[in-house]
């Protein structure tokens, strides 16, 4: 019989506990169950009084815990809860209104029962009426915490928002049903008190322009075509008699974030809306709601501790985790019994569970458990929609915050990218794509590397000039108008932007020019970020030639999909598990604020997604003029004889300038070595290489002679005569 019910027991408890709450509610409600119902309404109204009221609803709510399967300590927690609760209930019903226990069924079904009039009366008789109701609020209070999890600050904290929400309605309501005339005498009453106190109230801070929630951006059913942009309208005036009031030192331009904004280098034409309008919520697809076999994730959580135990290893499952690509369970090991013996029993717990592999953590950081991560048989979808209607992202204020994905308790570019195109407008935020088409050929990505680094440069010279440690700080000075420029100065005070700058593919970069993406990708990750400039580089190569220690060592947070050995998951993240990975957006990340790898899913996101946030923002922009010189059009800093990156990399052979600096070289010291020309030129090895038979090809040098230098068949003279 146990065996048949294996697995079930949940399932088939929730159902008995569904069943007893609807009679009971029969029985009390409606009367409708008989003579058995009569009777139970009777019984029940003696024990517990008018408590049998809430007894069918109790009892839906654990039937519906048991059918989500919550953990053992969080049923625990919602039964202590309710008991203490009804236990309190009972005692004040009896203190308030209720008989002596023995006056009669009637009198004791109205008030707190049997049970009531046995806690209320004793209480009552050794401390008082009123230190009884005392203890009983107090029983109740601690019972509400149990039952809804949260802790005293924040219940107190959330009680105090529910109270200002509806006196705040009340308010709302009182001032629509006033006359004109009554709204203006209130207001200038208002007014005139706060003249004489001179006193802000902190709860009467305008917060319409707190954020907006990316779901009440347009209702399902709107197009962002449909989407009105709101306008005040100029010429209405409440009382032209009275003074104006004070010009502000400063108006933004309104968007839709709030954000005020001003003209600087990096802006976009004036024929730019005039408020920018998010992308509506549902331009993202969700997944829906996955169900999850609770049977199923039991039984194998028996399974794993059955062949722990085959093995000589004691542990008890104490939880289980479920996320949408794995599920990890956790176990608590018996006394005597060391970590190492279940670490080296991966392989044997992978063919116990049937899993192409697993995860171990031992222990689970800040826990006295292990943590065995398993593989799903049947894996969730994560979409970008999910987690963008997610609390967190809602939370989110950052115009640069992202949703990664979804951790246990897939990014890409593409997910980066569209996750700050649906969050911020154009004056907040700017991807290269919008400075300058994308760059796909790599001797021009590594001089737009070196535009990122000037830019850095110029403005932290800015920040040096007006005396602010970062963006933050310089942006909130330059909103409220406290940037001033002195007349005739040659510094240009404008408005920040967030530059994002992704690099798709660092191999091909490094092949190219890699001393001078190294350098550039290495500045900006020590300095960009303090004025905004942020960098997100990609790989499909994790070797060290490609993710240098020098690059690696200053990129605070780094990411690693599934890869093929345990040399490639240290070089990403300085640590083994990258290769447990079961593919398929299953990553692994490494904040730059712990050394703790987190296990997320990243999320989907389809084509046709992006092309609808990007067709958006083309809607309300036709029109872009890209920023001049980040391909190369403006010199290099550093660059030889002040050429661009672009220009010493240039696909044309013929480069003079380039070639005829190699000759001098070449010919002065009579040395026909391509590492010379490397370290002279600061070029890479294949350019050096193919300078050297340009070379040949005009008789400077000869050929090549394996390893030696070659001959130099070019005088001092015969190259000064050349001109």
């Amino acid at each position: 019989m146990r065996e048949a019910l294996s697995g079930r027991e949940h399932e088939l408890s929730a159902i008995a506990f569904f069943v007893l709450g609807v009679l009971i509610g029969l029985a009390v409600y409606v009367r409708l169950a008989g003579p058995v119902g009569r009777g139970t309404d009777t019984a029940l109204g003696c024990i517990i009084g008018m408590a049998r009221y809430a007894l069918p609803l109790i009892s839906i709510a654990v039937g519906v815990a048991l059918l989500r399967g919550d953990q053992a300590p969080s049923r625990m927690k919602l039964i202590l809860g309710w008991g203490g609760m009804v236990l309190a209930a009972l005692g004040l019903l009896h203190i308030l209104r209720g008989p002596d226990a023995y006056t009669g069924v009637d009198a004791l079904g109205g008030a707190g029962g049997w049970v009531g009039a046995a806690v209320g009366q004793t209480l009552s008789a050794l401390i008082g009426a009123i230190g009884a109701s005392l203890v009983f609020v107090a029983l109740a209070l601690g019972s509400l915490l149990l039952i809804s999890n949260m802790g005293l600050t924040t219940m107190i904290e959330a009680v105090g928002r529910a109270l200002s929400r509806m006196f705040g309605g009340v308010g709302a309501s009182l001032r629509q049903v006033m006359t004109p005339s009554e709204r203006d005498d209130h207001d200038s009453k208002h007014d005139v008190e706060h003249d004489e106190n001179d006193v802000v109230d902190p709860f009467l801070i305008d917060d319409r322009s707190a954020g907006i929630d990316p779901d009440d951006m347009a209702p399902e059913n709107m197009t962002p075509d449909d989407v009105e942009p709101e306008m005040s309208d100029p010429d209405v005036s409440d009382d032209e008699d009275e003074e104006p009031a004070p010009k502000p030192a400063r108006r933004p331009r309104t968007t839709k974030v709030d954000e005020p904004h001003t003209q600087g280098r990096l802006d976009t034409p004036p024929s730019v809306p005039s408020e920018w309008v998010l992308p509506a919520a549902n331009l993202l697809s969700r997944s829906g709601k996955q169900a999850i076999d609770d049977a199923e994730i039991s039984a194998r959580g028996r399974l794993l501790e059955e062949s722990l135990r085959s093995h000589g290893v004691d542990v008890t499952l104490k939880g289980r985790t479920v996320g949408p690509t794995v599920t990890r369970y956790e176990l608590e090991l018996h006394p005597g019994v060391k970590v190492a013996r279940v670490t080296s029993l991966q392989k044997d717990i992978a063919y116990a569970m049937a899993a192409t592999d697993v995860r171990i953590l031992a222990p689970i950081p800040g826990e006295s458990l292990i943590g065995i991560e398993v593989p799903n048989r049947a894996r969730q979808l994560v979409s970008l929609g999910d987690l963008m209607g997610s609390a967190e992202a809602k939370l989110a204020t950052h115009p640069l915050d992202v949703a990664i994905g979804k951790d246990i308790v897939i990014t890409n570019d593409d997910v980066v990218a569209i996750g700050v195109g649906i969050r911020s407008t154009e004056d907040r935020a700017r991807l290269p794509h919008l400075l300058t088409q994308p760059v796909t050929n790599p001797k021009k990505a590594a001089n737009a590397l070196s535009w990122a680094v000037r830019e850095m440069e110029r403005r932290y010279d800015l920040l040096f000039e007006m005396g602010y440690r970062d963006i933050t700080g310089y942006n909130a000075a330059f909103d409220r108008g406290e940037i001033q420029v002195e007349k005739g100065a040659d510094t240009v005070a404008e408005r920040m932007y967030f530059i994002v700058v992704v690099v798709d593919e660092l191999n091909d970069l490094m092949m190219v020019a890699a001393r001078d993406v190294e350098e550039s990708i290495t500045r900006i990750a020590q300095k960009a970020r303090a004025v905004g400039i942020h960098l997100i580089v990609a790989t499909q190569r994790p070797s060290v030639n490609v993710i240098t220690g020098v690059i690696k060592a200053n990129v605070p947070a780094r990411a690693a999909y599934s890869v093929s050995s345990q040399t490639d998951s240290r070089v990403i993240l300085d640590q083994v598990g990258a290769e447990k990975l079961v593919g398929k957006g299953d990553m692994l990340l490494l904040p730059g604020n712990s050394s703790v790898a987190q296990r997320i899913q990243g999320c989907w996101v389809e084509e046709e997604e992006v092309r609808k946030v990007v067709a958006h923002w083309r809607k309300q922009a036709p029109e872009v003029t890209y920023v001049k010189g980040v391909e190369g059009d403006e010199p290099a800093a550093g660059s030889p004889a002040g050429m661009s990156i672009t220009d010493s990399y240039s696909d044309d052979d013929d480069d003079e300038t380039l070639l005829k600096a190699a000759m001098e070289l070449v010919v002065r010291s009579q040395l026909g070595s391509t590492s010379m020309l490397q370290r002279k030129l600061k070029v890479g090895f294949a350019r050096a290489g193919r300078i050297m038979d340009l070379l040949e090809e005009r008789g400077v040098v000869g050929p090549s002679v394996g390893s030696k230098a070659r001959e130099v068949l070019m005088t001092v003279e015969e190259f000064e005569a050349l001109g």
